[in-house]
């Protein structure tokens, strides 16, 4: 961290014309470890460009406590960041966002290197990052991945499953050794869809979800079998008791500790898991750690979509914004090879760069990531329509009840037929 805080500034590849200054409202807290790599990109531009770059730290709910409110007023930010869904939810829905398409050809400040020249279309270029005039609205410099994790060091002889039956033999294999097979942070709903969801998009593809939930009927549910045949492994999961007990009832992260504890074997999590349970661990004290590997869910029977899940968070630039050429040359500096090597080297994670360093708890990630699977986002962007509300009203309920096992699979899509239809009624 202190060798790339105290590193020099690489020279800005795009200066504002005019721009003398610009507002940012930031999702991270200053001394979070994203936030001093972001305070370092700040100080290095304002070094190099003399804007001033206006900044205030807001945390995670920065669109809803603050962006959201903020548009239909004049003291909206230039810029802002969040995940691509929510960005689409909250501000993009009710047209608070304008195309940030332009940055692709802006350049990073390495010789005559773009922004589009340095992170793959796969990271920017996907319909959950479009407009509804199909232009993008957001560009990513952080990109979270989703798999299995366990611990080398608890579970032993591990080979990682081919098909879902070989799935629950790791399951069984775990409760034999006797351990719980599955922690699970049941208060965290779209924690509780990753199941279902991960298996459907197998069998309709990227984007095959949206488009059955866009259904004003909601007889897409009812007319392909798949639908419910990817909600058995989930029933299976909740009937045959491999989560650990009371998933249901704790408090996040109470769950996710307890796997770093080695209460259980497998967690299925975004790419932040080591991050998370180090921090748990490290106030623990002592010197437990953990040795972090992953695996994909497996090809369920019959599917014939490679899918793979991802989840950019990047930068976003208001409809309204007074100074957007002063974003958008911030957004392109950012990207630059030095800047952004900050995310793996301080903040653990990923970038959208195929040239920066990778954690070794994400090189299999990463390289899921980098394959020439479908992309999609997680949850196939569910959780962005109607500005959120129809997973709010529609799927949540009823997937939390499958994953606890009062519903069948059969139950689960009939439910979600007979909800839709009744929610496409009143909302748009």
């Amino acid at each position: 961290m202190d060798e790339y805080l105290n590193a020099p500034c690489p020279e800005v590849g795009t200066k504002p014309a005019t721009d003398k200054e610009f507002t940012y409202w930031s999702m991270w807290t200053a001394d979070e470890p994203q936030g001093k790599v972001l305070g370092k990109a700040i100080k290095c531009f304002t070094e190099k460009t003399g804007v001033q770059v206006n900044v205030q730290w807001l945390g995670r709910k920065l669109l809803t406590q603050n962006v959201a409110p903020a548009l239909n007023t004049d003291t909206v930010p230039d810029l802002f960041d969040q995940d691509v869904s929510q960005v689409k939810a909250a501000i993009v829905a009710p047209g608070g966002t304008q195309t940030v398409e332009d940055v692709l050809d802006y350049k990073v400040g390495e010789g005559d290197k773009r922004v589009r020249d340095v992170i793959p279309a796969t990271s920017w270029d996907f319909p959950a990052n479009k407009d509804a005039d199909g232009k993008i609205f957001e560009i990513p410099y952080e990109l979270i991945g989703n798999a299995w994790w366990y611990n080398k060091d608890l579970v032993k002889d591990f080979q990682a499953p081919k098909t879902v039956d070989e799935l629950f033999g790791l399951f069984d294999k775990a409760k034999a050794d006797g351990l719980a097979a599955v922690s699970q942070d049941g208060d965290i709903d779209f924690y509780n869809a990753y199941f279902y969801t991960q298996i459907a998009e197998r069998y309709v593809g990227a984007g095959g979800l949206e488009k059955v939930a866009l259904d004003k009927s909601g007889q897409a549910w009812l007319s392909d079998p798949n639908l419910a045949k990817a909600a058995e492994p989930v029933e299976k999961l909740a009937k045959g008791q491999y989560l650990v007990d009371g998933w249901d009832a704790a408090k996040f992260p109470q769950v996710q500790q307890r796997w770093a504890d080695g209460e259980s074997a497998y967690l299925f999590l975004g790419s932040w898991a080591p991050s998370e349970t180090r921090e748990y661990l490290s106030k623990q004290g002592g010197d437990k750690g953990i040795a972090y590997a992953t695996f994909q869910f497996p090809q369920p029977d019959g599917a014939e979509h490679k899918v793979v899940e991802q989840l950019p968070l990047g930068f976003a630039v208001t409809k309204k914004a007074k100074h957007p050429e002063a974003a958008k040359a911030f957004i392109a500096y950012t990207l630059n090879k030095d800047i952004l090597s900050g995310i793996p080297a301080v903040a653990d994670n990923l970038t959208p760069r195929a040239d920066l360093a990778v954690p070794d708890s994400l090189k299999d990630i990463k390289s899921v990531l980098e394959s020439d699977a479908e992309h999609t986002i997680f949850m196939d962007g569910l959780d962005a329509l109607s500005g959120g509300k129809w997973v709010e009203s529609v799927f949540y309920p009823l997937n939390n009840d499958l994953l606890k096992g009062k519903l069948t699979a059969k139950q689960f899509v009939e439910g979600l037929a007979a909800k839709q239809a009744e929610f496409w009624k009143t909302n748009n």
